[in-house]
């Protein structure tokens, strides 16, 4: 499918969002993707909204959202809209829109795109395993047959839904039941600011995926895609480890609204073992490294030089790196953050 016309959303002014899960601290990984989120949207005179992913109430926090803003204060980024300074899209808290999730779970509904599913992870990768075993190549025409193990295929869908069936998940009288989408067998195409053109079928990677869990919480793809339609997000600059989310995404998106988003899918900065930077690389959390000495300009100077952004790592404020700004001038492949360049970065500050 060609991406939808985005002349209309072209003409209107840009709107992004910094959107960190208060689940721990910032590390530099998540510096580097905020900052870029930044330097778009501030580049092109573009609206920003901070918004707090706090879902997953049982991984939040306490005291963490607000650490986190203090931290990208100290960085030297800053954002228009959120739960203190207010604006006409709040709340900006997840936690306390619950009800736009289930109104848009309705909506879906309505149109005949969901279904309940009582089937765990595990109860699907033995499927997927099972099928396998078995030679099993059924329901070619869903792309079934071609799905990634543990992905849901179009053939286990239910024949029809029991009228009241999403009323009784919603009101928590049926506690055995997901709610899942019924993604289309179909290529997702859009045009990566960073990446270039992509396209990806969401029924061969996915299948059909979960919006609302069985305890009840909302799933990340449905809260991040009503929440972006609802802020009137028109660019989302992330991590090229959501690359995969994308087309997924892309059918919520249609599914809701009439327009779709620009997308921007940055480099990963690596621990030494090649692994995207997590909370588990001590050192590398933004608090720690302040605490070490490192500068707020020097931090900022040795991500644009390693992200492309500065042929060095000199010392800078984020508003210095505005000028000619453009994330087709990002590099492609992930960073190494070694143990090494940290040492070095920590000694000169």
């Amino acid at each position: 499918m060609a991406p939808r016309d985005q002349t209309e959303q072209a003409d209107k002014a840009a709107r992004g969002r910094l959107a960190p899960s208060p689940t721990g601290p910032l590390h530099l990984g998540n510096a580097a993707a905020l900052l870029l989120a930044w330097l778009s949207l501030r580049s092109s005179g573009g609206t920003l909204v901070y918004r707090t992913e706090d879902l997953d109430s049982g991984r939040v926090v306490p005291g963490m959202a607000d650490q986190q803003r203090r931290e990208l204060e100290w960085l030297g980024l800053d954002w228009d809209e959120d739960d203190t300074l207010g604006g006409r899209h709040g709340p900006y808290l997840q936690s306390l829109r619950g009800q736009r999730y289930e109104a848009a779970l309705r909506r879906l509904d309505a149109a005949g795109l969901l279904f309940p599913c009582a089937l765990s992870r595990r109860d699907l990768a033995g499927i997927a395993s099972a099928g396998s075993a078995a030679g099993d190549s059924a329901a070619g025409d869903s792309a079934a047959g071609d799905s990634a193990a543990g992905a849901y295929p179009a053939r286990l869908r239910p024949d029809h839904n029991e009228p009241g069936w999403l009323e009784g998940i919603l009101s928590g009288e049926d506690r055995d039941n997901s709610v899942r989408l019924c993604v289309q067998n179909e290529v997702m195409n859009f045009d990566d600011l960073v990446l270039g053109p992509q396209g990806d079928n969401p029924a061969l990677a996915s299948g059909d995926f979960v919006l609302r869990r069985r305890d009840s919480l909302f799933a990340y793809q449905l809260a991040v895609v009503v929440d972006d339609i609802e802020m009137g997000i028109t660019e989302v600059v992330r991590g090229a480890d959501l690359l995969a989310s994308t087309a997924g995404q892309l059918q919520l998106w249609h599914a809701l609204s009439d327009r779709e988003p620009s997308w921007a899918h940055l480099p990963l900065l690596l621990n030494d073992a090649g692994v995207k930077l997590s909370k588990r690389d001590g050192g590398l959390e933004l608090a720690s490294l302040r605490e070490a000495g490192v500068s707020p300009e020097r931090l900022v100077g040795w991500l644009a030089g390693a992200l492309g952004l500065r042929p060095s790592a000199e010392a800078c404020r984020p508003a210095e790196l505005l000028n000619d700004f453009s994330l087709r001038s990002l590099v492609r492949h992930n960073i190494s953050v070694s143990n090494a360049a940290m040492n070095e970065l920590r000694a000169v500050s």
